[in-house]
């Protein structure tokens, strides 16, 4: 009973405070205080996104920019998984690649720009190509993690019996990283997504970020702001959902059960 009333007032704090956030909205161009040239009430945004719901074009667009993110994520998962598993159970391939990794890591998926455009062009690919070198490190990463934190006893076991280079990874190695992996696959997805619309307002490419392009350069600043508002639903709805999966499937990790006891 307890933890249901906690459940229930952090939700109910949460909608108070972003309830008050949308009142700043309306209140802030509309007192003065903000150019409602360049910040519109929070409801012509809202009139906006009414409009943008009945033309076609936009929901091209969404449909593009979740094919995107889609097809990123599910490459940078499935490079970042297989590599981090060879790359946590191989100690030199980890210390000869160690230093690669940190170099590569922090650079700026959004100064591949020019290389993509060059390659592909104004098209998908190329923000493809930014959302995949983007999303990759924060699984590549866990899984590493994961991986090495396999028990030793374990490990030892495993070997002494003799068991299976595929019998290790799947009986050993995957269960240890798959807790890693899962918050790594929470974390790239919130970052495909950045990229996609990033990479869609920089490059050109067909999607939501294209929109907000042209309705900033065509002065449609409310419309604008409901594109924003669009992609800033997509990213709670994503961030919602892959949190609800890991729950599901991490049901029995200890982590998921203290903070289900919280």
């Amino acid at each position: 009973m307890r933890r249901t009333s906690t459940a229930r007032g952090r939700v109910v704090r949460g909608v108070c405070g972003f309830a008050a956030f949308l009142l700043l909205l309306e209140l802030l161009p509309r007192t003065g205080v903000v150019n409602p040239a360049y910040l519109p009430p929070f409801s012509e945004m809202m009139a906006a996104l009414g409009r943008l719901l009945t033309e076609p074009e936009f929901w091209a667009a969404l449909g593009n920019t979740l094919l995107g993110w889609a097809i990123g994520l599910a490459i940078a998962t499935v490079l970042g998984v297989a590599l981090g598993i060879l790359i946590g159970r191989i100690a030199v391939l980890r210390r000869y690649t160690f230093s690669t990794i940190e170099f590569l890591r922090p650079i700026p998926s959004v100064a591949l720009v020019p290389l993509a455009v060059l390659i592909f062009g104004a098209k998908m690919q190329s923000t493809l190509l930014l959302v995949v070198y983007a999303s990759v490190w924060p699984v590549l990463l866990q899984v590493i993690q994961g991986v090495r934190d396999v028990d030793p006893v374990a490990r030892d076991t495993a070997r002494s019996f003799r068991f299976s280079t595929v019998t290790r990874v799947r009986r050993l190695d995957w269960p240890s990283a798959l807790p890693y992996t899962m918050t790594g696959l929470r974390l790239a997805a919130s970052i495909a997504l950045i990229l996609e619309i990033t990479g869609e307002l920089l490059i050109g490419s067909p999607g939501i970020g294209r929109l907000i392009f042209v309705a900033q350069a065509s002065a449609a600043v409310p419309t604008m702001y409901a594109l924003v508002v669009v992609a800033g639903l997509l990213g709670l709805g994503m961030t919602a959902v892959f949190r609800a999966a890991q729950r599901r499937t991490m049901h029995w990790h200890a982590s998921e059960r203290r903070e289900a006891a919280a």
